[in-house]
């Protein structure tokens, strides 16, 4: 018994020894508002803690990382902390928030010593906007490692609330699609509140704390990592990493969990913070640190509007002679593309299709094509299906396409975040970019900053769309609020196919529950690599023209962006540049009437603008001029405005 207390009064000793609790290590931003602290202690348990000016947004929170063969979230010894580095980047987006971006961070590489002399470094990248961090494991290993746990967590403070967007339980949903990113957010909730659905939260999640916003998510995911989201339960706030569920995989062997040889590094956990929503909504951290584009032949992507018929008239538009029309009315309204949706292998046929294409260039018109990603993770039967799986199969397909005049691809229903869909993503879009196709994922992940890795990226749904306005009427009662949300979560992260823009009636009786006003400004708020439009021909054709005109000169693309006012889930106003022009977008989500004043001289040198908005009823518009560098504006309930600055 004395021999027993006396080793493990030893080993006790030994964990102590080995694991000295470490002062204090800080970062901080280059302009010293942002500051990250990390600490050791006696049980070498790492910690970080980060504050913003005097204010505590994450309270000490965990760092580490749990191997199969090797446990980096305890018993860690501080090996050694290098010296603060200046960081800067410029680099060009083609379809993001920001055509250039300029980032500036301080870096500081930590690096612990854990179990069998492997080497754990966790690299704090601290901006103006926030913080960036990874891990890297080092080790002699030639064995394939697997990541069993991640024990990083985002402890919040007291009293901070949460906009956040429930994670789905794999293999649910319509045909064993779920998880994808298609919840409603639950808005201002308790930090910790446990998510309804049982599967923790999705990322990106906001959070009001401690008086500033915060903003977590991840970035930089390559083929050799899970996609993550943070966990169900969340005591005291804080909140862990959970990994994809069991069924969250391309086959039924394939990799679920992360795993790879050494060395080996992780995506980076991005927080972005700032006093105001601004900074939320106008950063570009989840591209600041993506790896640059792998492709200099970027000259095929061109970002754009789209014409598209599957929202309203469904599965039976995807025919030839509905497709020409659609063809014509992109053309019509100078828009660079249509889209033909699902069934159109079997309901025109590849020759026809390709006959399709040759008339759309003639009208200066690019075709972009739907197809089914399933291999057997979901039971989706739209067709084309079992078509881009299999490599050979995939390439194969894709070459002809860009021989039959395709610029583009529509890959839909997708089956989770495990590493080998990780990697299936990547693949798809390594092979469409050799194809010189531009490629828009559907029933997807989130982004996590491929489109600057991957520049043929132009956009991702991972959102509760338009076409769920279609389907019941519930949906369409959740819409005004619903977008009010989107701007300040899922589109600040990247490219958003929301598909907005409907002034008709819908179909089955629905109502729709918004303004002319605020579908209009849609167009503008969302932001989109491609934009494809709900609204159909006959529809639009009955529009004044001043709105048609307005849809038909819209930028193909925005150089940069401000948030001038708003609330997640109650309205929105945000401002997008394109050659030198600005446009101002703004929405209402609530039912009462919001008035906003806009300080326009914020944009540059003001003289006015042309306001278009509500008319006399909901279905309705007017416009006017407007004058001076100040606006004060009502904006109706589930109403909006376009504004065009002079």
């Amino acid at each position: 018994m004395k021999s027993t207390i006396l080793m493990a009064f030893g080993l006790f000793s030994a964990v102590l020894a080995w694991a000295r609790p470490t002062p204090p290590i800080l970062t901080s931003s280059p302009d010293g508002a942002v500051r990250v602290s990390v600490t050791l202690d006696a049980a070498g348990v790492p910690r970080y803690t980060v504050h913003y000016r005097d204010a505590e947004v994450l309270r000490p929170s965990r760092l580490g990382l749990q191997l199969a063969e090797a446990d980096f979230s305890r018993g860690l010894r501080l090996a050694g902390a290098g010296k603060v580095e200046s960081v800067t980047d410029n680099y060009t987006l083609l379809n993001d928030k920001r055509a250039a971006c300029r980032y500036q961070a301080n870096r500081r590489r930590l690096r612990f010593r854990g179990p069998k002399g492997w080497q754990l470094s966790v690299i704090f990248q601290v901006s103006n906007d926030g913080v960036a961090f990874r891990y890297e494991v080092e080790g002699q290993s030639k064995a394939v490692q697997r990541v069993v746990a991640e024990h990083t967590t985002f402890r919040l403070p007291t009293a901070a609330k949460g906009w956040l967007h429930p994670h789905a339980v794999a293999q649910t949903g319509w045909a064993n699609t779920q998880p994808s990113y298609e919840e409603y957010y639950q808005m201002g909730i308790a930090a910790g509140t446990p998510s309804p659905l049982g599967q923790g939260w999705s990322f990106p999640a906001l959070f009001q704390a401690a008086g500033h916003w915060v903003l977590l998510t991840e970035t930089d995911l390559d083929r050799h990592y899970a996609g993550a989201h943070l966990s169900h339960l969340a005591p005291d706030g804080e909140y862990g990493i959970a990994f994809p569920q069991a069924p969250e995989r391309t086959t039924p062997t394939a990799p679920l969990l992360p795993e790879s040889g050494l060395p080996w590094r992780t995506p980076w956990r991005v927080v972005v913070v700032g006093p105001s929503l601004g900074t939320i909504v106008e950063s570009t951290l989840t591209t600041d640190v993506a790896t640059p584009a792998k492709t200099k032949d970027a000259a095929f992507v061109r970002p754009g509007k789209a014409a598209w018929s599957w929202a309203l008239l469904k599965d039976e538009s995807a025919v030839y002679e509905v497709q020409k029309r659609f063809i014509d009315y992109a053309a019509n309204m100078k828009w660079r593309y249509c889209l033909i949706d699902a069934l159109w292998d079997t309901q025109i046929g590849y020759e026809k299709t390709a006959e399709l294409a040759r008339y759309a260039r003639s009208k200066n018109v690019d075709l972009l094509l739907w197809y089914n990603s399933n291999g057997s993770w979901n039971q989706a039967p739209q067709t084309p299906l079992r078509r881009l799986f299999e490599p050979d199969t995939r390439r194969q397909e894709f070459t002809r396409l860009q021989q039959m005049g395709i610029k583009g691809v529509k890959i839909d229903f997708f089956g989770g975040d495990g590493q080998s869909f990780m990697a299936y993503y990547q693949d798809l879009l390594e092979d469409a970019a050799a194809a010189g196709l531009v490629v828009n994922f559907h029933g997807t992940t989130i982004p996590r900053g491929w489109t600057r890795t991957y520049p043929n990226l132009v956009t991702m749904e991972a959102v509760r769309g338009y076409e769920f306005i279609t389907f019941e009427q519930a949906n369409a009662d959740q819409q005004p609020s619903h977008c009010a949300m989107l701007p300040f979560a899922r589109n600040a992260i990247g490219p958003m196919d929301f598909t907005p823009l409907c002034f008709s009636e819908l179909p089955g009786g629905i109502r729709r529950a918004t303004t002319n006003g605020f579908e209009l400004a849609l167009s503008v708020l969302f932001q989109s690599g491609i934009q494809h439009y709900v609204e159909i021909p006959e529809g639009m054709a009955r529009q004044p023209a001043y709105v048609v005109d307005f849809l038909r000169n819209l930028p193909p693309r925005w150089d940069d962006l401000r948030l001038l006012d708003g609330f997640p889930g109650q309205y929105a106003v945000l401002a997008r540049q394109a050659q030198g022009k600005w446009y101002v977008a703004g929405i209402n989500g609530t039912e009462k009437e919001k008035t906003v004043t806009l300080e326009l001289s914020k944009l540059g040198p003001v003289r006015g603008g042309t306001l278009i908005t509500e008319g006399s009823t909901s279905r309705d518009f007017s416009t006017r001029h407007v004058t001076g560098s100040s606006l004060t504006l009502p904006i109706k309930p589930h109403g909006g405005f376009v504004l065009m600055l002079e």
